[in-house]
């Protein structure tokens, strides 16, 4: 996907700028980026997609501010919590932007009493991290959420998460290239202890683990011997850890170690995982499953189920690139209770969306998809003053019907500058005006880019009270394209 000069790139070009005439270098800080254009537009259609996903399953919209106090923030991340970026004393409150979505809904939820919803929440978190562009780790990015709080029966909501997780990246063609890993933060807390880790160094043992998709075993055993760990007990979390499969497979496994089914913990979490098994074969997501032993989840407020949604694309197979998780989530029970007097439970999913466009963009380009903002170029041939008043009373017809469109704000412009607008922008459908047509009542609709000889290269004329219909018609009876449509 092309962009303007200068636009959406890290880097710009240095100018004279500033006061005093002298030079300033003209740039956006690390880790963030200009949205423009058919960017922009294609981040709004993920939007809207996970957007309608929610609202089908009943999820009502929130929105919170882009700053908590500090001490809301405070002690909820684990390690990561030295991500947190801390803005000035203003007026004796302590504040500091948000690193997520999650901590500010359980603050909301105790705040104002609600003991069951299901919300979602689409907009900016903040990390002060190590940026890696390529890879789309920013520091300024967008996450989609969806949790649902409240009292229900045992992992049914946790299963209508992962259909959920399906259903979006269905809708986002990436079905087939994803796949959802999960495992129960009880079965690894349970089986830390199993290992001999002891009670105070879970969390932190956890933090180490989590780092297995992105480091070599011999690297995350060397952290956890770091952080006092025996040789003996590091090998024991390595032997647990290398699981991976169907839910049946592991569940089977654990239930066949007689040490790990001794701990209290363990046996809670597969009781849970069984009941998995029968929800995600009913929603027909069996198979985008992978029970992994290594998925740890850094965050400390995990208290259940936690799952991270992959990627593996035709690149990624040779080692050219590689993009971390797209989405993640689990279970939360104990979040809201830090707030309020209650205990609510919750769970949800967070989509990145940064990570999600730079996999589309990706696809897009290889398959030489490209974006449209309209679908109906409206043009004139010939006639008085360029047709420009009959132009732009036809847009309006057009707008007033619900049809995406535009026209080049020349008054006299020349048919091939409209006809290379049309192509620049990708649309697919013409409205051309002339003077005789136009007495008549009628206009021209063309589908542009036909090849000579096809029966509808010259287009039809229809009524001009019929525009709407007739152009409505002809964009359901388009070729296929490789095209994104956007803003629909």
């Amino acid at each position: 996907m092309g962009d303007a000069k200068g636009i959406s790139k890290e880097k710009g070009e240095g100018k004279k700028g500033g006061q005093g005439g002298g030079k300033t270098a003209l740039k956006i800080p690390k880790g963030t980026r200009d949205w423009f254009g058919p960017e922009a537009l294609l981040r709004d259609k993920i939007f809207s997609t996970l957007g309608d996903i929610f609202s089908r399953h009943g999820a009502v919209p929130l929105d919170t501010p882009v700053f908590e106090l500090k001490d809301i923030l405070s002690g909820k991340y684990g390690e990561d919590s030295k991500l947190i970026y801390d803005l000035a004393d203003q007026g004796g409150e302590i504040c500091a932007l948000r690193y997520d979505l999650t901590v500010p809904f359980a603050r909301w939820l105790a705040m104002n009493s609600v003991q069951q919803v299901k919300r979602y929440h689409i907009a900016k978190v903040y990390r002060r991290d190590q940026p890696a562009i390529a890879r789309g780790r920013m520091r300024e990015f967008y996450q989609c959420d969806f949790d649902i709080a409240g009292e229900y029966d045992p992992m049914i909501p946790d299963a209508e998460i992962l259909r959920i997780i399906v259903e979006a990246f269905t809708a986002l063609g990436l079905r087939e290239e994803v796949t959802i890993k999960i495992n129960h933060r009880k079965i690894l807390d349970g089986l830390f202890t199993v290992a001999g880790v002891p009670d105070d160094k879970i969390r932190t043992i956890s933090s180490a683990v989590d780092k297995l998709d992105k480091s070599p075993w011999e690297e995350v055993k060397k952290e956890m011997l770091e952080k006092g760990l025996t040789e003996e007990i590091a090998d024991q979390i390595g032997k647990f850890t290398k699981h991976n499969g169907s839910l049946e497979k592991i569940i089977d496994i654990l239930r066949n170690d007689e040490k790990a089914l001794k701990n209290d913990k363990v046996k809670q979490g597969l009781d849970d995982m069984e009941k998995l098994v029968a929800y995600t074969q009913e929603f027909g997501i069996s198979d985008k499953i992978s029970f992994d032993l290594a998925l740890a989840r850094g965050l400390d407020y995990y208290t259940g189920v936690i799952y991270e949604v992959v990627i593996e694309l035709p690149s990624e197979k040779s080692g050219d690139t590689r993009i971390g998780s797209i989405a993640a989530g689990g279970r939360y029970d104990n979040l809201v209770g830090m707030y309020g007097k209650k205990q609510i439970p919750c769970v949800g999913i967070s989509f990145g969306v940064d990570r999600i466009f730079t996999i589309l963009q990706k696809k897009h380009e290889a398959e030489k998809l490209k974006p449209r903002g309209a679908d109906v170029f409206i043009m004139a041939f010939g006639g008085k003053n360029g047709l420009l008043l009959p132009r732009m009373a036809i847009a309006r017809t057009l707008w007033d019907g619900g049809v995406r469109a535009e026209f080049l704000a020349k008054a006299k412009p020349k048919l091939p500058q409209q006809f290379k607008a049309a192509e620049d922008k990708n649309i697919p459908v013409a409205v051309i005006l002339g003077e005789d047509e136009l007495a008549a009542g009628k206009v021209r609709i063309k589908i542009l880019g036909l090849p000579d000889g096809h029966p509808d290269k010259d287009g039809r004329l229809v009524e001009r009270d019929n525009l709407v219909e007739e152009v409505k018609k002809t964009l359901t009876e388009l070729p296929t394209q490789s095209t994104v449509v956007v803003n629909q």
